[in-house]
């Protein structure tokens, strides 16, 4: 436990939380994308099966979540990458369940709702340094930035111009999670990051459109996908059933209103 807490640092926890919950609980570990769109459709699930309570606790990426699933720590994860030829060789099963848009947020005192691909790339490489400049506030930038295992980050450099060879400037803070770097562009006065979008983002701060299209437009290119894992050994009934329930008419709907794009079920 103490080698498996020092390699994925809160894995720790992650083992306390499976031993301490109740044998009706289903615990989802992982990934900080799509968090709350779990939480609501695990709510929804919980409520017409009163028998298993879906938890989603907070990030511990999507490696946590393989670590904790690949060590039975946990039955059930989830991942915003996919998996790698030598995880599947573990016996390790991933289902994707829904896209969510890669998005740029920017705290509201900006005064600032539309970028280009061309300006994110400035501002994040330190070259514009007021929101002045692009028709806001006047205000200094303060750039929130992710390491670059971070699962939105990727797709930004596969999907926005310029962003493919990006170096983020030095004058910047590192956030360790997705809900980090979303509470400091929310809490800090002209802030700048990137995250997984969620339709309770735009309550506290600015989802700005890029190129001329906002991140729920059906041309909006970057992307990631939420899939949940598990072992083949190790899997319950109840988890699948709770899998399965994720590809119905209630939790696709569920999925849309919170600013996700469900995918077909696998065959």
């Amino acid at each position: 436990m103490i080698c498996l807490a020092r390699t994925f640092g809160a894995a720790l926890w992650l083992v306390a939380v499976a031993g301490s919950t109740a044998a009706s609980d289903l615990t989802v570990v992982g990934t900080g994308d799509g968090l709350e769109v779990l939480r609501s459709v695990g709510a929804a699930y919980t409520a017409d099966h009163p028998q298993t309570s879906v938890i989603v606790p907070p990030s511990v990426h999507s490696s946590g979540g393989i670590a904790a699933v690949r060590s039975g720590a946990a039955v059930l994860g989830r991942i915003a990458r996919p998996l790698t030829l030598e995880e599947r060789a573990e016996g390790i099963t991933e289902v994707p369940v829904f896209r969510l848009p890669s998005a740029f947020i920017i705290n509201a005192a900006a005064n600032v709702r539309h970028l280009t691909s061309e300006q994110a790339t400035r501002i994040f490489r330190g070259e514009i340094t007021n929101w002045q400049d692009l028709g806001g506030t006047d205000l200094r930038i303060k750039i929130v930035r992710r390491d670059e295992a971070d699962s939105t980050l990727k797709v930004l450099r596969a999907t926005v111009p310029g962003w493919r060879s990006l170096v983020v400037t030095d004058r910047s803070k590192l956030a360790a999670t997705t809900q980090e770097a979303s509470d400091l562009v929310s809490e800090v006065p002209g802030a700048v990051s990137f995250a997984p979008y969620s339709r309770l983002l735009e309550a506290n701060l600015v989802v700005p459109e890029l190129d001329g299209r906002h991140v729920t437009d059906a041309e909006y290119p970057s992307a990631v996908t939420l899939s949940l894992i598990y072992r083949e050994a190790a899997v319950t009934e109840p988890t699948l059933e709770f899998v399965r329930f994720l590809f119905s008419p209630k939790a696709r709907a569920l999925i849309r209103k919170f600013g996700g794009i469900p995918v077909r079920a696998q065959s």
